[in-house]
C-alpha cells in the first residue's frame, strides 16, 4: 500500500500542525471529549510522531480520531505549537479517501457531507436557522424551536440581518460569493472528498 506517513506529509495542514510534540499531554488535559470518551489526543500525536505504518492505519480504522470535536482548545494550549486537532482532520481526510471508515462512521460522516458540506454549498453557512429545523433536530430543545418559529423578529434584535443584503450575521450571501465558495472546493479536492463520502458504502 504505500508509506501512510507521507500520504499525510502531502496535506499542508499536517506539517504546520505537528512541529514538535513532545508528550506532555496538556491537549488531553484540556480536551472536553476526553473528558467522555476514550479518547486521548496526545496519543494519537505519539502514533503519527513514531511513523509506524501499523499503527497508522490501525489509527485510520479506529473510531478515535471521530471523538475529535474540533473545537482547538489543543491549539490554545499547547506549549509548542501543534495543533492535535488539524492532525486528527488530516487523518480523517486520509481515512475517508482509503475507505477505513467502518458502516457507522461512514453513514454518519454521509449525513453530515450532504447536511452541512452541502448548505455551505448552497447558502454560504454550515449551520442556519433556515436548516436546522426543530422536528429534526429536537436536541436544541423548545427555545431553539420558538426561535425559528419567531425568528423574523427576533433576530434583528440579535442584532442578525435574516435574508438581508449587505453585512451582518444571516445575512444573504451574494452569488457570486457562493460561486468562489465553490470554486474554492473544487481546488482544494472539497468537492471530491464530498462525493467520495456521498458514495461510501
Amino acid at each position: 500500500m504505500g508509506n501512510l506517513y507521507d500520504l499525510l506529509m502531502q496535506d499542508a495542514r499536517f506539517e504546520d500542525a505537528l512541529k514538535a510534540c513532545m508528550n506532555c499531554g496538556i491537549c488531553t488535559a484540556i480536551c472536553p471529549a476526553a473528558e467522555f470518551f476514550q479518547y486521548d489526543p496526545r496519543r494519537i500525536c505519539d502514533i503519527v510522531q513514531r511513523k509506524d505504518e501499523n499503527e497508522i492505519e490501525a489509527l485510520l480504522r479506529s473510531d478515535m480520531i471521530w471523538y475529535c470535536g474540533q473545537c482547538l482548545s489543543c491549539k490554545t494550549r499547547c506549549p509548542r505549537q501543534n495543533v492535535p486537532a488539524e492532525v486528527i482532520l488530516v487523518l480523517r481526510q486520509v481515512a475517508i479517501k482509503l475507505g477505513y471508515m467502518d458502516e457507522r462512521i461512514a453513514e454518519q460522516e454521509k449525513r453530515l457531507a450532504e447536511t452541512v458540506g452541502n448548505n455551505i454549498l448552497e447558502i454560504g453557512y454550515c449551520v442556519h436557522p433556515d436548516k436546522v429545523k426543530p422536528e429534526l433536530h429536537q436536541e436544541q430543545g423548545p427555545i431553539w424551536e420558538w426561535y425559528v418559529n419567531n425568528i423574523e423578529a427576533v433576530a434583528p434584535k440579535l442584532g442578525a440581518n435574516y435574508h438581508g443584503d449587505g453585512p451582518g450575521a444571516l445575512r444573504k450571501i451574494r452569488e457570486e460569493n457562493l460561486e468562489e465558495v465553490r470554486k474554492i472546493f473544487e481546488v482544494t479536492g472539497g468537492m471530491d472528498l464530498l462525493k467520495t463520502l456521498k458514495e461510501e458504502k
